[in-house]
């Protein structure tokens, strides 16, 4: 048997690049260093363009059927309390199948892509890490960390998959430039409705210029559904300071104020960065999700542009490893990629994360009256969805040589 495409990192990018390999009939390998996929609050949104390449896997109907379908999203002033316009993803349905986001847990998406691929005969190994990577003419091999102690494997190809810290990225010695956010992002999670209570649809984004909140639904595993709202923290906070139920309440009470306490249910700290991989390539391994980009969450794009890299990378591995492409037509990964996560990703969640901290009193007017008559108008709707969608990324894609 030809040696396996080997895969570091088994959360929704990893596995997704082995379950369309292990379609194509090929051999993959995936190794994880945790001992389990990460279940706590992580990425939720699903774009149009992305569940179109969900429906390509054979996942669509569980994934829509596990989440949440939310067709439009709010933008609202904190300090006045209005909502300042609402965009509605039906607008495309002359464009996508999917005219609407799905709010799913990206932990889901792994589990039923996990299964996937080891019914096709490939591997998932848990605990099990990727120490060093050794990149040959003929192949790659890798040393693997687990229960049993340290093995070797070889494989055809890598793909690192695994996270913003990479071993692989680092192993292979590849830069990741840009910059940390001087605060950290908070999330609280809590079983409250603000649907039925406050009437916000499950997608909303509340400027503040003196503290934003993102707020959205997700389905949860009771089937009532959870509420997660993104805080960003002052910079110099302790987790002390951002984690005490007294300052959880009172960033709660500030945005949603109610008699009553907020139960909370999670609260997750974190910090946030925007850097991209100076290349998504060297030799026969690859970069993938995390690995090659991070950026804030504002906008629920980060993930999407990993299972569209899964996607890319898959697609142009296939027909190589079944020897009807010529190998350097793999160039093509970082070409494609790189770029368009600088354009649509980093650059898109830059802009949301200014839009929503704006402090220049004209300056925040002025974009809410350019996001209200956006909203109103019907082609510069359509045309604002089709780049936050990233529908418009999949096409500017095709047009790359």
């Amino acid at each position: 048997m030809p040696a396996p495409i080997l895969i570091a990192g088994a959360g929704p990018v990893g596995v997704l690049t082995g379950l369309a390999l292990a379609r194509a009939g090929l051999d993959v390998e995936v190794f994880e260093a945790l001992d389990d996929v990460i279940t706590s609050p992580r990425a939720a949104t699903t774009h149009p363009a992305t569940l179109e390449m969900i429906a390509e896997l054979g996942l669509i109907d569980e994934f829509v059927d596990r989440g949440l379908v939310a067709r439009m999203f709010q933008f609202w002033d904190r300090p006045s309390g209005r909502m300042v316009c609402e965009f509605d993803h039906d607008v495309l349905k002359h464009d996508t199948r999917f005219p609407f986001v799905v709010q799913t847990e990206q932990h889901k998406l792994a589990y039923m892509a996990i299964a996937r691929v080891r019914a096709l005969g490939g591997r998932v190994h848990f605990s099990t890490r990727v120490d060093k990577v050794d990149l040959g003419d003929g192949g790659v091999s890798v040393t693997v960390a687990g229960p049993a102690g340290e093995r070797t494997v070889k494989g055809l190809y890598l793909v690192g998959a695994d996270g913003g810290r990479s071993t692989v990225r680092k192993a292979l010695d590849i830069d990741f430039e840009g910059y940390t956010f001087p605060e950290r992002f908070l999330v609280l999670t809590t079983p409250y409705d603000f649907a039925a209570e406050r009437g916000y649809c499950f997608r909303n984004y509340i400027a503040d210029p003196e503290a934003w909140t993102n707020l959205f639904k997700v389905a949860g595993d009771d089937g009532k559904g959870l509420w997660r709202a993104v805080f960003p923290t002052v910079p110099g906070e302790t987790d002390e300071q951002c984690l005490s139920d007294t300052a959880v309440q009172a960033r709660m009470q500030k945005f949603f104020p109610k008699p009553a306490p907020y139960e909370i249910v999670h609260r997750n700290l974190y910090n946030v960065h925007q850097r991209v991989a100076a290349t998504f390539r060297k030799g026969r391994a690859f970069l993938a999700g995390d690995a090659a980009h991070v950026n804030n969450p504002i906008g629920g794009l980060g993930l999407n542009c990993g299972i569209h890299d899964a996607m890319e990378l898959a697609r142009l591995m296939i027909p190589v490893c079944r020897g009807e492409a010529d190998p350097a037509t793999l160039d093509r990964y970082d070409r494609v990629r790189r770029p368009l996560n600088i354009e649509f990703v980093q650059q898109q969640t830059i802009a949301n994360k200014k839009r929503l901290e704006e402090r220049d009193p004209a300056v925040r007017e002025a974009n809410f009256e350019n996001l209200r008559k956006t909203a109103a108008d019907p082609v510069a709707h359509r045309a604002f969805l089709m780049r936050t969608s990233l529908l418009d990324s999949v096409r500017k894609a095709r047009t790359i040589a």
